[in-house]
């Protein structure tokens, strides 16, 4: 008997709580807010805004249905909500891959303050956005470029050679000029100091050539070699047009790709932003010979070609080397590739067995062969820089200022 008294309470709770829960068609509301596109490598936030119209306090579990992309399988934010409120919550995703991504519904599951009944609701409107190069990444070494800070993210400061800049104006001295730059005449007739003061030469050609091979579809920390090339280009031609140069963008694999000319206006940006957005690996061996015809034909100017391209081998490099040296004959050329992070992750700082040392050994041996291509590409006027996809922004801009202000472009 007393068995079934608990029973019957339990049922009749049940029954209030569902009706509680029930009685409104329209007890809860959800809109999800995206931004107009993603950046792809970098964190992105999404908000989702909650109203609560039922008259009482509820416990929610929100289930966002996200993007197959991400492969997250038990996504669930938990959160608790005041009779009459709204709150806005947020989450945060990090793409590894550019493209169209599409979110679905918001799946809400509403529980009462006696929590023994749960409610579903669909609500929302499934949603795509884009996932474009790492616009966020670009956005910040602008700002940072524009506010001469940009020694805070590891950009070297580089001391200026030769004469590569430009008379602007004579100005009155202030602490921190070179002295260098004292015009004594003007001295003379202000009675006070006066320095000579000078920009960065002008309308230089910056191209950015990437390699779409299979090479560079190699992984890194969820991203491919290309999509770390495609983020540090978008990044290097921004700081270029800043600098007053002109900025170009060239793609090719086995065949030409894109090709977009340097120039100097306000809509290359967005043209850069629209061509690098598509870019995919055809997994195919690189094939340098229509790159270098192409480029032949069209960039009449000597220009500073910046390659991103990978090498794991110097015999590798021995086979596009021919190409690379016509491109260096008509232009400055920097070629940019990559350390093998993953070899180098296994060497070991004393090997404890036979097998460690054959280990070592061939470890070792891959990063000699990385240090002789290095010195092959300089014995033939070819400049190279060899990083790790996390430094490739801040060591690509390193070169590109070094050179620049030692007047070699």
């Amino acid at each position: 008997m007393f068995t079934l008294l608990c029973v019957g309470v339990l049922t009749g709770f049940c029954l209030l709580d569902g009706l509680l829960l029930f009685r409104m068609p329209e007890g809860l509301g959800a809109v999800r807010s995206v931004p107009e596109k993603l950046s792809n490598g970098d964190e992105n936030p999404i908000y989702i805004e909650i109203i609560n119209q039922y008259p009482f306090k509820v416990k929610l579990e929100v289930i966002d249905e996200l993007p197959f992309q991400f492969q997250i399988r038990n996504f669930s934010l938990q959160h608790s909500l005041l009779a009459g409120a709204t709150k806005k919550i947020y989450y945060l995703l990090r793409p590894t891959r550019r493209g169209e991504y599409h979110f679905g519904h918001i799946r809400c599951f509403v529980a009462s303050p006696f929590g023994l009944v749960q409610r579903h609701f669909k609500l929302g409107y499934p949603q795509t956005v884009k996932v474009y190069p790492s616009f966020l990444q670009m956005r910040r070494y602008e700002i940072l470029a524009i506010s001469h800070r940009l020694t805070e993210t590891g950009i070297k400061k580089i001391r200026r050679l030769g004469h590569t800049r430009e008379f602007e104006q004579i100005k009155t001295y202030v602490s921190g000029d070179d002295m260098r730059n004292i015009n004594w005449k003007a001295t003379a007739r202000r009675g006070t100091l006066m320095v000579n003061e000078y920009l960065d030469e002008k309308s230089q050609a910056i191209y950015c050539l990437i390699d779409k091979g299979r090479a560079m579809k190699m992984p890194f920390d969820g991203m491919s070699l290309l999509d770390y090339a495609i983020n540090a280009s978008l990044v290097l031609c921004n700081i270029a047009l800043l600098k007053q140069d002109r900025a170009g963008l060239a793609t090719f694999s086995h065949k030409l790709g894109t090709l977009l000319l340097a120039q100097r206006s306000s809509k290359q940006m967005g043209a850069i932003l629209e061509h690098l957005y598509n870019q995919k690996t055809a997994f195919k061996d690189t094939n340098f010979e229509p790159l270098v015809t192409y480029i032949h034909r069209k960039i009449n100017q000597r220009s500073l070609l910046v390659l991103f391209t990978n090498f794991e081998s110097l015999a590798s490099m021995e086979r596009q080397l021919p190409y690379l040296k016509l491109l260096a004959k008509a232009h400055v050329l920097l070629v940019i590739f990559f350390e093998n992070t993953v070899l180098n992750a296994l060497t070991q700082p004393k090997p404890q067995d036979t097998q460690q040392v054959f280990e070592q050994v061939i470890i070792e041996k891959f990063a000699y062969e990385k240090r002789l291509i290095i010195k092959a590409l300089m014995q033939n006027g070819i400049y190279s820089v060899l990083t790790t996809p996390q430094q490739l922004t801040v060591d690509t801009l390193n070169k590109y200022l070094e050179m620049k202000a030692r007047g070699l472009i």
